[in-house]
């Protein structure tokens, strides 16, 4: 379903941050797309496809930047994005309120996970990093944390494919938490399943440097207190938007079936 896309840039939301909005139809909803980077690195800019997909749906779509490490430790990025939920919802833009999902790749996956789980939105969440507490202490001893040389201006699409990468995305995370392991179990998402926690379509590769673990047990936790989910395992080491193309349309369709049912 093509429609008539606008695209507004650079509104601000929240003190400097700002975010970008495309409306067309806006039939089905809302949904705030959040972009990746492991916490340290992307911007509103990377999504630009996926937002233009989305809003080929029927959705309208903000795009907010938020802040990144090593000044946006934990929880800054997730008040962020709570900030631009509040703008959304008050915005002057015409959609159905009752109706507004969230959609993040890798750390923009963490994200989304975080507004489902505190918030009891839907959400769509590729790659994202979620079981924070449990891949540091499994890897303990055994992958000292390093940056990798990545260019911010890389797609999302072309990041860590090569498999597992536990000193990176050690590094990642211990940059998300200030290298305060005292913060560490508060900033898995794990520990905030609720009755009241929004369904979640988690995707994964089985081989990618995102542990898939994490979507095994972010299901098991939502199925102990009767929450729906989703997760579909792609094989091979493609990272969030790299295996679009398997998961686009059930992440699509789980977001029409649920936000449907919203009132």
């Amino acid at each position: 379903m093509e429609n008539q896309i606008r695209v507004i840039k650079d509104l601000p939301y929240q003190g400097d941050l700002k975010l970008d909005v495309y409306s067309g139809i806006n039939a089905k909803g809302a949904i705030i797309d959040i972009h990746g980077g492991g916490w340290f690195q992307g911007d509103k800019l990377k999504d630009e496809d996926l937002a233009t997909m989305l809003c080929n749906e029927g959705y309208l779509v903000i795009v907010p930047d938020y802040r990144l490490t090593p000044k946006g430790v934990f929880p800054a990025g997730r008040e962020d994005i709570f900030a631009s939920l509040e703008w959304l919802r008050l915005s002057e833009y015409q959609f159905d309120r009752t109706k507004i999902a969230v959609w993040g790749s890798s750390a923009g996956g963490n994200l989304a996970v975080e507004v489902a789980l505190m918030k009891g939105l839907p959400a769509v969440s590729w790659s994202g990093i979620i079981d924070l507490e449990g891949f540091m202490l499994e890897t303990d001893g055994q992958a000292s944390a390093k940056k990798d040389n990545l260019d911010g201006s890389i797609p999302s699409a072309n990041i860590n494919q090569g498999g597992r990468n536990d000193a990176f995305l050690r590094w990642c995370i211990d940059e998300l938490i200030g290298k305060d392991r005292c913060l560490l179990h508060e900033a898995t998402p794990l520990t905030r399943v609720s009755a009241q926690s929004g369904p979640v379509y988690i995707a994964n590769s089985m081989d990618e440097f995102v542990p898939a673990e994490g979507a095994l047990k972010l299901q098991n936790s939502l199925l102990r207190v009767g929450v729906p989910s989703t997760v579909q395992l792609v094989s091979g080491t493609l990272h969030g938007k790299g295996y679009m193309s398997d998961a686009i349309i059930p992440s699509l369709s789980f977001l029409d079936t649920f936000l449907q049912n919203r009132k």
